[in-house]
């Protein structure tokens, strides 16, 4: 069974860079076919969207927030980083990693970890 555990810091300053990492046990995250995406949920508010890494390392990224983002793995490590730049209080979130079997197909998601842009 593959299970996901998103880490990172609780608070970030506004202007600051945020990194979370989703470490991932009972699989690899080069099995072909499956990818992994970020997603968050401002509080009030849907799920969004924020960016995917393929098995093969390719990357996609929502254009909302392209310029922003960057997401990156670790194979030695098994494990996907998310980094979103020029922080606002706007980015105050859930953030969650999850597995993919297909486009928009989450099989398997963390338990989240919230992250609150605060001065």
């Amino acid at each position: 069974q593959v299970q996901l555990q998103e880490s990172g810091p609780g608070l970030v300053k506004p202007s600051q860079t945020l990194s979370l990492t989703c470490t991932v046990s009972g699989g690899s995250i080069t099995t072909t076919y499956y990818g992994w995406s970020w997603i968050r949920q401002p509080p009030g508010k849907g799920l969004e969207w924020i960016g995917y890494i393929a098995y093969s390392g390719s990357t996609y990224y929502s254009p909302s927030l392209k310029s922003r983002t960057s997401i990156s793995r670790d194979t030695s490590k098994n494990h996907v980083t998310l980094q979103l730049s020029s922080l606002t209080p706007e980015d105050t979130a859930v953030y969650y990693c999850t597995r993919d079997a297909g486009t928009w197909y989450f099989i398997d998601w963390g338990q989240g970890t919230q992250v609150t842009v605060s001065s």
